[in-house]
């Protein structure tokens, strides 16, 4: 399938493009013109867009959208809004238009009920705001949560929903593996689920 990845530069992202490279997939990375691209293979298609200004063609000739995009940790409230919120729903929308079979979204553990006393408030509630819209859309979607992350590649040996340990590590690679795996796997149908790494 084409799947378009939007934050296929970032740490997970690149690790992302790998692993639908290695299931057959043909993935497409959506970047800056700004990006720096030269940590992904030459062979990947690269389309030009940015998550702040979405143009309505950025979904065209895609059988799945993955967002695995995020501001930063860098960045300020508003760019969090910009790119974790509006960018994530406006891609959404476009993905709706385009009539794409499934929308996968990197989310966060707590995104659900975010905290509003938790030091990362802001961008859970962002992330809340773009999840909720994702569900409402009518797409198929996967709404991945995982805990905090580390840039370690893992096992791939992972827990999910309940069983999880908000308090434990999600190693980037288990991640990027658990994003590819819900391209099209059943058991990710409309399923929004925590996971960490064992």
């Amino acid at each position: 399938m084409k799947i378009l990845v939007a934050g296929a530069t970032g740490k997970t992202g690149r690790r992302l493009i790998g692993e639908l490279k290695s299931r057959g997939h043909y993935p497409i990375a959506l970047v800056r013109e700004s990006s720096d691209t030269s940590t992904l293979s030459s062979d990947v298609e690269l389309r030009y867009g940015d998550l702040t200004d979405l143009q309505e063609d950025v979904c065209e000739g895609c059988d799945v959208v993955i967002f695995a995009a995020g501001s930063g940790s860098h960045t300020g409230g508003d760019m969090t809004d910009k790119v974790d919120r509006d960018g994530a729903q406006r891609l959404v929308d476009i993905a709706v238009k385009s009539k794409v079979l499934r929308f996968v979204m990197l989310s966060s553990v707590g995104a659900d009920k975010p905290d509003p006393e938790h030091k990362l408030a802001h961008y859970l509630q962002a992330k809340h705001y773009a999840d909720e819209h994702l569900i409402a859309s009518g797409l198929s979607y996967a709404i991945v949560r995982p805990v905090r992350l580390t840039d370690e590649s893992g096992t791939r040996n992972m827990r999910f929903g309940d069983s999880v340990d908000v308090g434990g590590i999600a190693a980037r690679g288990d991640v990027a593996a658990v994003l590819a795996e819900a391209v099209d796997d059943e058991k990710w149908d409309n399923k929004a689920l925590t996971m960490q790494s064992i």
